[in-house]
């Protein structure tokens, strides 16, 4: 029964996994997530890996900008003085799913300047 639900949902418009994932990725990213922990979130959900990369791809977010914010607001903007504090600081931002290219240019102070 459920099945032909789901499916008559879908023909209808109502029921559509490309929603579903602009909407979590938004959500998440909003929420200071970054690609890589949004990306495993919804591999867990069962999700196809494709459709998963062309959402993250499609959503629009500058990364680097939310490492940013995701940043200041946790440690309002002071960059490491000592590696102890640089490692908490990058756990954290690595915790929460930004890339270590992005956390290592960022706590080094070069932001997103090449």
């Amino acid at each position: 029964m459920i099945d032909p639900a789901l499916d008559r949902l879908t023909e209808e418009g109502l029921l559509s996994e490309s929603r579903y994932l602009e909407s979590f990725v938004s959500y998440r990213a909003r929420s200071g997530y970054g690609p890589l922990r949004i990306r495993e979130e919804l591999s867990q959900r069962g999700l196809q890996r494709g459709d998963i990369e062309q959402a993250l791809r499609e959503c629009g977010f500058d990364w680097q900008e939310m490492l940013q914010e995701t940043w200041q607001r946790k440690f309002a903007g002071h960059l490491p003085i000592d590696a102890r504090e640089r490692a908490k600081q990058g756990r954290f931002l690595s915790y929460r799913g930004y890339p270590l290219d992005l956390i290592g240019r960022l706590l080094s102070g070069r932001g997103g300047d090449d």
